[in-house]
Formats: C-alpha cells, structure tokens, sequence
C-alpha cells in the first residue's frame, strides 16, 4: 500500500569525519561525499545526507540546517535541506517549502549559483534548482533525474549522484511502478552497494527497485544489510520488510517492524510501520495480538492526528477483520474518526458491509454496496487517498460477494473475475494488499464454494504468485487442492500454511484441518 512513512526524529551520535572524504554517522552508514565546505560544516552535512538516504526527511533537515549555521554559504548544505521536500518514492513534493530554503542561501538562482564554489556543486544545485523550476510536477521530476545523471557522466566516481540518480529514476514512475525506470535504478544502486558495503542509500533503493513478488529475491541481501548499516533509522528498519512482505517471511516482518515502531508497544501510534506489523501478526495467525495492536492504536489516536493515522486505522481493522474472519468482533463497531478519502472511505464500507454479510445481514452488506457507487464517481485526486480504479474493484467484489450469497454463482464469478482483471491491470504495488480481500483470493472463494475446485485451485494459484505465502489464500488453495484430489499441492500449502502459524493462537479454526491435510513428517 502506497501510504507515506510517518518519520520520527532519531538521537544520534556523530564521529568526526575527515573534511572532504569518506564520512560517517554512527549507526546511519558510511559515505564519501568531497566539498568545499567548511570543516564545522561537513558533520552535519553527511548526517544530513545519511538521514536523507533513509528517508529520515525532518532529522535531515535539521541536519542540513546545523551546516548552514557553520558555513553559511555553503550552497550544498541548502541544496540538500531542500531535496527534503521531495518524497520522489511516494509521489510528494512540497515546491514552496523547498524554495524558502533555497532563498535563504540568495534570492535568485544566479545569485545562488554564484555561491556554489565548484563546477561540480553548481551542477548539484543547477539539478536542485531545476526539480523545483517551471512546469508540473513530472517535467521536473525527468528534467531533475538527468540534470543528476549529468554529474554522473561528469564524475564517473561520485556515489552520491549515482545513488541520487537512481531515486530520480524512481520517482519519475509518479507512484505508478515503471519496471524499466526500477531495473535501471535498481542495477545503478547494487553497483554502488557492491563498492560501498555501508552505503545506506545504496541499500535502500536496491530495496525500493525490487520490492515486488517477482524481483523481491534480487534484493534480499541487500536487505539483510540495511538494517545494519543504519540501524539508527527507524526506516531503515522498517524498509527491510518490503522485500520480507514480498516473500512472505512474516517473521521477518513482525521482528523489523517491531524494531522500526519503537521500544513502547503501549504507544504506538497508527502508521505505516504498525500498519505493516498488524498485517505480520494476521499472517502469523497472531490474530489476538493483531487485535490489541489495532485496540491500542485506536486508543492511541487523539488530537492532533498525525499523517496517515486515519486511513492506517483503517486498513488495519479491515485486514484484522478479513484475515481473522471474526465477523461478530466488537472490531466491527470500533468508532474510527471521519475520513476524507473516498478509497479509504470505500475500505471501510467493504470491509463493514462483507462482515456484515458472512453475519448474515444481508440488508446491510446491499445497503453498503449501493453506497459505494458515490465513491465510484469522485474525481480522481492524488494517488490512493482517491483512487476511483480501487474503488470500483472494491464495489465489484461487494457485488460478487452478494451475489454468490444469493446462489447466482455465475454472476458472482462474472463480477470477481473481471474485479481481478482491473486489480491485475493497476501496477504493481508493495507492501499489505490495496483492496483488504485480493480479488482472486474471493474468486477462488466462491468457486470453490460453488464446488468449483479445480478453478478455484486456479484462482488461489494466481493470488499467491501476487501476494507470496499470504495465510488466508494457502487455506483456500489447500482446501481447493485437497477437493480436486491434487494431494502433493493440499500438502504443500497447508504445510507452507502451519510454518506461517508456528506461533498462532491456539484457537484458529484451520490449524486441525491444515495438521490433517500436511503429510506426516519423519
């Protein structure tokens, strides 16, 4: 899901690097980046830069801000408090803000180029300058990738602008994943790695380039490292687990998460890493933790709400509710504070309305189902917070979903296969499922509800190559398997199914029906 990190500031501790070379902060990575800076500038500098690296925005800035106040026409360090306000990965930039920095350094841009005291830094600041010049937001974005790439062919040694050039080359997607720019920018960042086993932002976008089921493996040593080479960064940490999600290494997800959201579990608050680690504990079949993770969050959100809180709350009930299928959960109920977006509105309504329907309550589920059309027809506004693609696929499976209830299977199966044909069609996404229920996870579902196994089987097939040992589709592929008599594949969910809940609640339904279709073990 495409929902921004909320960054948290990290207590670090510096060591002294030498001016002008390879520098480091402790527990952020290492880097060389050669200045003019002044000497009392160059700490904070390469802080900021290695907080930049890890997506730590508003610590880097102040950062940056440190090197200002030691040199204060030292262009570069304006530069990269600038870049801050660009989130290329998550499709973000704050145009204004970025300008008032620059401005401080001089009030026109060749007054500030004037202040870059080489050829090298006047062609930093020239590509800063121009990522946040004229035009919309992607002709700046390209304009700014190869103004970077530019440094790369004038300074085939300089690591930074080769690792600058691959989130360039990332961002230019505008949070529609494009394979060829991820290829490239992944290629680009696992040389840099290679060279520079510490670098933090090498590690990162090999990770970001490849955080998809199909290429997930290609950066799974690059992720094994992150977590080390800036394990001060509560990203850091956290972005390990786009290539362990991709995997379906839940463990991996739940112990990274658990580091990126903070010693505190009793004040965690709603987001992105807890978001991530809710989904963890479903797949674990943690169903009762996943519950008080989803309680305390709530308890948590008071005024003033944080960035992102509303829709993670969101997406964490209506996970908990799909996955654990608790339907008469006081969950269900939980007040949640009004919500802005029409794609998180019609998430909640799905999963109310589809819990409403396995209750029985038939009236409901229709009456949820009619109120997802007004969503359909919102204007599309910035990337998922309004969605109308996601939308309509959420309103196809509320069909579906009612019309397999009422016995009209080919209907149902009409609605949920074309629901799956325009999920298929949205680009590739990483982290928790966008839509609550996979679209070919309910196929497969009602197929097999319909006595439809073999196709059923089909359909879970295809779900699992999307969302790789995701728990809910391996008990539907096992079942399918088991009553099309294909014994090997039973076998192989259920027991890829009980390595997911080594450490479940003792009360999940399926764990007996999985122990009986996994062969005996020697």
């Amino acid at each position: 899901m495409k929902i921004p990190a909320v960054l948290r500031r990290v207590a670090l501790m510096v060591i002294a690097p030498v001016v002008g070379l390879g520098a480091q902060s402790q527990n952020l990575g290492t880097i060389s980046f050669p200045n003019s800076g002044a000497a009392a500038a160059q700490a904070p500098f390469i802080r900021g830069m290695l907080l930049y690296h890890s997506f730590e925005y508003p610590a880097a800035a102040i950062a940056f801000r440190e090197a200002q106040q030691a040199d204060p026409t030292f262009a570069l360090a304006y530069a990269g408090e600038a870049l801050t306000h660009t989130h290329q990965v998550w499709n973000r930039q704050d145009t204004a803000a970025a300008m008032a920095v620059l401005r401080r350094l001089a009030p026109t841009r060749a007054e500030r180029r004037a202040r870059a005291r080489t050829v090298r830094e006047q062609m930093y600041l020239d590509a800063v300058e121009t990522l946040y010049g004229v035009g919309g937001k992607a002709t700046r974005d390209t304009l700014f990738a190869a103004a970077i790439e530019r440094i790369v062919l004038a300074h085939p040694q300089d690591d930074e602008a080769r690792v600058l050039h691959a989130l360039a080359l990332l961002g230019l997607s505008q949070s529609d994943r494009v394979e060829a720019s991820y290829m490239r920018a992944g290629a680009i960042a696992a040389d840099v790695l290679r060279r520079n086993p510490a670098h933090p932002g090498a590690a990162h976008m090999v990770i970001h380039a490849f955080d998809d089921p199909v290429h997930a493996p290609l950066g799974l040593w690059a992720a094994r490292a992150y977590s080390k080479i800036a394990p001060a960064a509560a990203h850091a940490q956290h972005m390990t687990t786009h290539i362990f999600l991709a995997m379906g290494m839940w463990d991996d997800v739940v112990s990274q998460n658990v580091v990126a959201s903070g010693p505190h579990a009793e004040h965690w608050r709603a987001h992105h890493y807890t978001t991530w680690l809710g989904y963890g504990y479903l797949q674990q079949g943690r169903y009762d933790e996943a519950r008080l993770h989803l309680l305390r969050a709530r308890a948590n959100a008071v005024a003033p709400w944080r960035m992102g809180e509303r829709p993670s709350l969101v997406m964490m009930r209506a996970a908990y509710l799909i996955t654990s299928e608790r339907w008469t959960d006081s969950i269900v109920g939980m007040s949640l504070a009004p919500i802005a977006s029409p794609t998180f509105r019609a998430i909640d309504a799905f999963a109310t309305g589809y819990a409403a329907l396995k209750r029985g309550e038939r009236a409901l589920a229709e009456q949820i189902a009619d109120s997802l059309d007004a969503y359909v027809t919102a204007d599309p506004g910035a990337a998922l917070e309004n969605d109308p693609r996601v939308i309509r696929i959420i309103a196809l499976e509320i069909r579906a979903a009612l019309m397999s209830a009422r016995g009209r299977t080919d209907s149902a199966v009409a609605l949920i296969l074309e629901a799956a044909r325009q999920d298929d069609a949205l680009p590739v996404e990483f982290g928790p499922p966008r839509l609550p229920k996979p679209p070919r996870e309910l196929a497969g579902e009602i197929l097999l509800a319909a006595g439809r196994h073999l196709e059923a089987q089909r359909e879970f097939t295809r779900a699992l190559e999307q969302m790789p040992g995701r728990s809910r589709t391996l008990v539907g592929l096992a079942r399918a398997a088991a009553r099309s008599g294909d014994t090997d594949v039973a076998a192989s969910a259920a027991g890829q199914l009980l390595r997911n809940w080594h450490s479940s609640d003792a009360s999940v339904a399926e764990r007996a029906e999985m122990e009986r279709l996994r062969p005996e073990r020697p």
